[in-house]
């Protein structure tokens, strides 16, 4: 079976990545509330801090204020963007988290079917092998057998032989024939 391995958290985006300008004052980060929200700088065009401060004109603050509105759309549709993006990772991680499970489950599966055909042909095999062996078994109980009975031969063989050369005249006609 395969081995978990510890499982990573998912790397998120910074979900407090906005598109902030500090430079001019004029864009917060949006959990600032928005009592502490200031306006655009009018006061940003001072060439010195002794000269005394230029007002912008209505265009201008209309300008402004529209390209604040617009930088304030760009940030939320970013950090919506980045949200959707984590949603995204959370669901990836979580079909794979579900497919390595399944996974695991149709390998085991796979494993145990394996396992119960290997039985059933260790016991085909068994079977066949029982058979075998139970006709080795009589074949050597046969042999043994017919061992047993060429002693019993052999040894009746011998005897006679002894008898026949224990006989004197056995062995003067045996020469006879020999000598003729």
């Amino acid at each position: 079976y395969l081995s978990h391995k510890a499982r990573k958290p998912l790397p998120d985006l910074d979900t407090s990545v906005t598109l902030i300008w500090k430079q001019s004052g004029s864009f917060h980060h949006e959990s600032s509330n928005s009592s502490e929200k200031e306006g655009p700088n009018t006061s940003v065009l001072c060439p010195t801090a002794d000269a005394p401060v230029a007002v912008l004109d209505g265009k201008s603050s209309s300008y402004f204020a529209a390209l604040d509105s617009n930088i304030e759309n760009l940030q939320k549709r970013t950090q919506q963007l980045i949200e959707k993006i984590n949603e995204n990772r959370k669901k990836d991680h979580t079909v794979m988290s579900n497919f390595r499970d399944s996974l695991l489950l149709k390998v085991s599966s796979l494993a145990e079917k394996l396992e119960e055909m290997m039985f059933l042909i260790y016991d085909c095999h068994n079977k066949q092998m029982q058979d075998k062996l139970q006709e080795l078994s009589e074949i050597m109980e046969r042999i043994s057998q017919n061992q047993t009975e060429l002693r019993q031969v052999c040894h009746t063989v011998e005897a006679a032989y002894k008898d026949l050369c224990k006989q004197p005249e056995v062995w003067m006609q045996l020469s006879l024939c020999e000598e003729a």
